[in-house]
C-alpha cells in the first residue's frame, strides 16, 4: 500500500517575508507533490483546465492561486488528509493577500513593487553600491536625506512651483517609513542574508550632513557584526574595479527552479536580468569585488575610523 504524500512544513517565518515568499513556498510544495507522483506538468495542467505553462507559473510562485485549482491538484496528487489539504489551501489563499507595501502603492512604481516582493523572498542578497548606502542598511535620517534629494526631481518640485506645499512633507515621511519598514526582512527568522560591497566613496559622501553621515557609518559598523550581514569596503587603495560606475543587486532563491536575478535600478525604471550570460557575468564581477575589497574585519575598522574622523 502506497503511503499518502505528506506536505513539508512551511516555516512560519516565510509568511512574515511577504506574499511573494509564501507563493514561492506553496509553489515548491505543489512541485514536490507532483514530482513524487510522477505526474507531468501537462497532465496536471489539463486536470485544472489549464496548461503546462500554468502549472509552471503556479510552481514558481509567479501568479496567485485559485482555491479550486489547489483543491483539484491535491486530489490529483493523492493528498486526502483533511488537515493537510486545509493547511495548504489556507497558505495559498494567504499568499494571495497584498504585501505590506500595498499601503504605499501610491508612492511605488510597479517595477519597484515587484522588487520588494522578490527581495523578501530571496535567500541571499548580494549588492554592490558605488554611491549611496544600500536601502536595507540606511538609518532613518540618512534615508530622509536621500529621499529629499531625489524628491527635488519629482512631482514635489512641480507642486512647489505651483505653491502646493501641503502634502509634500507627508509623502516624504512615508517614503522614509517605507525604506525602514523594508529593512524588517533582515530581522525575520529565516530571512535573507545580506552581503554588501560598498565603494569607499560611500563613506565620505556627506549625505544629510556630518552628524547624519557619522551616525550612518556607525550603524554600518553595528550591522556588520550581525551573523547574517556581511559588509565589505572597496577601498581607494584597491584601484579600479570591474563594476566602476555601476551599482547592482543579485538575488538568489532557495528553490532550485528559480533562477537568480540581477536588479539594476535606474531613474524611472529598473531592469531584471536572468539570462545565463548576464548571470555569469555579474556573478564573476561580484566575486571579484569581494576578493578585491577589504575583508569584513578590516572593513569594519575602516568604517569605524571614517566615523571617528567626522
Amino acid at each position: 500500500m502506497t503511503a499518502e504524500p505528506r506536505l513539508i512544513e512551511v516555516d512560519s517565518g516565510v509568511a512574515e517575508r511577504g506574499p511573494t515568499a509564501l507563493r514561492i513556498a506553496v509553489g515548491g510544495q505543489l512541485r514536490k507533490l507532483r514530482e513524487a507522483c510522477g505526474i507531468t506538468p501537462q497532465a496536471a495542467g489539463e486536470h485544472i483546465r489549464g496548461s503546462a505553462a500554468k502549472i509552471s507559473r503556479l510552481e514558481l510562485g509567479r501568479t496567485g492561486y485559485k482555491e479550486r485549482d489547489i483543491v483539484d491538484l491535491l486530489t490529483l496528487y493523492g493528498v486526502t488528509d483533511p488537515e493537510q489539504r486545509t493547511k495548504l489551501v489556507d497558505l495559498a489563499l494567504k499568499a494571495n493577500e497584498p504585501g505590506w507595501w500595498h499601503r504605499y502603492n501610491d508612492l511605488l512604481p510597479q517595477w519597484f513593487e515587484t522588487y520588494l516582493g522578490l527581495e523578501g523572498a530571496a535567500r541571499t542578497i548580494r549588492t554592490f553600491e558605488g554611491q549611496l548606502v544600500p536601502g536595507l542598511l540606511q538609518t532613518a535620517d540618512y534615508a530622509s536625506a536621500v529621499v529629499a534629494v531625489g524628491y527635488e526631481n519629482s512631482e514635489a518640485t512641480r507642486r512647489r512651483e505651483r505653491g502646493q506645499r501641503q502634502g509634500i512633507d507627508v509623502q516624504a515621511a512615508r517614503r522614509v517609513e517605507l525604506r525602514t519598514k523594508r529593512q524588517e526582512i533582515l530581522n525575520v527568522r529565516g530571512g535573507p542574508t545580506l552581503w554588501a560591497v560598498l565603494d569607499e566613496a560611500v563613506l565620505h559622501r556627506p549625505v544629510g550632513g556630518t552628524k547624519v553621515q557619522r551616525a550612518q557609518i556607525e550603524h554600518l559598523v553595528e550591522m556588520s557584526t550581525k551573523p547574517h550581514v556581511t559588509i565589505q569596503v572597496l577601498s581607494y587603495r584597491s584601484g579600479g574595479c570591474a563594476a566602476a560606475g555601476s551599482s547592482f543587486t543579485m538575488l538568489r532563491f532557495a528553490e532550485r527552479e528559480l533562477s537568480d536575478l540581477v536588479y539594476l535600478e535606474q531613474l524611472t525604471t529598473a531592469l531584471y536580468l536572468d539570462s545565463r550570460e548576464d548571470l555569469h557575468l555579474y556573478r564573476e564581477v561580484m566575486d571579484r569585488l569581494a576578493v578585491q575589497a577589504e575583508t569584513p574585519e578590516d572593513s569594519r575598522e575602516l568604517m569605524a575610523a571614517a566615523a571617528a574622523r567626522l
